[in-house]
């Protein structure tokens, strides 16, 4: 995911969409039976709307502004950030969902991919954002995975909307300088972490690599070329519950923020056999391929096209803003490639699924939750941008929004892949 700070800058810009407009307030008095913290947004009040304005509007940035419905504002959004688009959602947040800022630092993007959950520790590891003007990383220097314990947050934290700095935020440094270069994506595999890295420059690959979650957090690399060939800039992965395979991006993200050459292959999806060294290509004809995560099942897979965002390079409108389905066979080969959903603001990021088969997308505006047949039912809305974000388990959730942490407690909703894959 490109380094931009996507909807944070525009809130009050934001506000301008949705007020002054003479529609009636179709958001319910029945808002009271809800939790403290949850809304019902009705979409026939902005149906038709009285202005819309154009592409170019607000610097040509539009389309990663956050939307504020008729009779709202981004402030009464985020004041009640569990927004019910439909009733399915009700049965994702239960009756007491709570959002609590954990962190947030001055502008270093700590906050930003590869949230992966160790269900041993009860930690979440993350990653800093890799080719960040912010933050210094890409070419100058890699970016650091971090960790938190979840067992410290406790529910005096969670009663809380801000509780910035009350967990310890741990770097995670692998034994012998064996680290993730640049770091990105990750996922559970057989106990341990499973990274991706982007790689540095012409000499140091793109490469997926296997962490021990416990100290020294021992670290190897798994696979970093194809027939002697260096991939482009690999940016996640998600294991095929089915045989334990490994599938995984490679857009080219490294090249359009300066720190990897240009691309020798096409954006593609790949798939890693470890147990036969087998790689091999399973997509292709992307713009940018980024999150990826299979299906509960395994009969399908979700890759997220965020082509229209191309990092120092600017932005392509005409380019996908998309989640793409596919449907996956026994022998782990995918066909009849689907368009499940266009996502606004911003760009569809990181992507993961509940035990339902619920799709969850980070983006401009926070976390959209889709259906499985593909419609919106509910947002955790911030008002700014998600990179990316990580069930731990049943009713817990944490979302990386670049420069904040914050933690979702209290969910009905439990993730579809809670720890060892294969």
């Amino acid at each position: 995911m490109p380094p931009l700070q996507f909807g944070k800058s525009f809130l009050s810009s934001a506000v301008f969409l949705g007020v002054a407009i003479s529609t009636p307030d179709l958001f319910h008095a029945e808002r009271q039976s809800f939790a403290a913290q949850a809304q019902r947004i009705d979409q026939r009040a902005f149906n038709v709307l009285p202005t819309v304005p154009p592409p170019s509007e607000y610097g040509g940035f539009i389309a990663w502004i956050p939307f504020a419905p008729p009779n709202a504002t981004i402030e009464s959004l985020v004041a009640r950030p569990f927004h019910i688009y439909s009733k399915e959602f009700e049965d994702i947040i239960g009756p007491n969902p709570t959002l609590t800022l954990l962190n947030h630092t001055d502008g270093d993007p700590l906050f930003h991919e590869a949230p992966v959950w160790n269900p041993s520790t009860d930690e979440m590891f993350f990653c800093q954002n890799a080719g960040a003007p912010a933050a210094g990383t890409g070419m100058q220097k890699s970016a650091i995975i971090q960790k938190i314990k979840l067992s410290a947050i406790t529910r005096a934290i969670t009663s809380q909307r801000n509780a910035s700095g009350s967990v310890q935020i741990e770097d995670v440094t692998a034994a012998d300088g064996a680290k993730v270069m640049n770091p990105n994506g990750g996922t559970n595999y057989k106990d341990k972490l499973l990274f991706v890295g982007q790689g540095k420059g012409e000499n140091i690959p793109p490469a997926i690599y296997l962490m021990n979650p416990e100290p020294p957090y021992d670290t190897k690399v798994m696979l970093n070329n194809y027939f002697g060939r260096q991939f482009n800039s690999i940016n996640d992965a998600s294991v095929n519950p089915r045989n334990g395979d490994i599938y995984f991006t490679d857009p080219t993200y490294g090249f359009v923020q300066d720190f990897r050459p240009a691309p020798g292959f096409p954006k593609q999806v790949w798939r890693f056999n470890e147990a036969t060294g087998a790689v091999t290509v399973v997509a292709d004809g992307f713009s940018m391929p980024n999150g990826i995560q299979f299906s509960p099942s395994g009969s399908h897979l979700y890759v997220t096209d965020s082509g229209v965002a191309q990092a120092f390079r600017g932005m392509e409108y005409n380019n996908p803003s998309t989640i793409y389905r596919f449907d996956v066979s026994r022998d782990g080969t995918l066909s009849n490639r689907q368009t499940f959903a266009f996502i606004t603001p911003g760009i569809p990021d990181g992507i993961n699924v509940d035990t339902k088969g619920n799709v969850y997308v980070g983006c401009a505006d926070g976390v959209q939750v889709y259906s499985p047949s593909g419609k919106l039912i509910g947002k955790i809305f911030l008002g700014k941008g998600v990179a990316n974000f990580q069930f731990a388990g049943k009713g817990r959730m944490v979302l990386l929004a670049e420069t904040e942490l914050y933690f979702v407690g209290g969910l009905k909703a439990e993730g579809a892949f809670p720890g060892r894959l294969y």
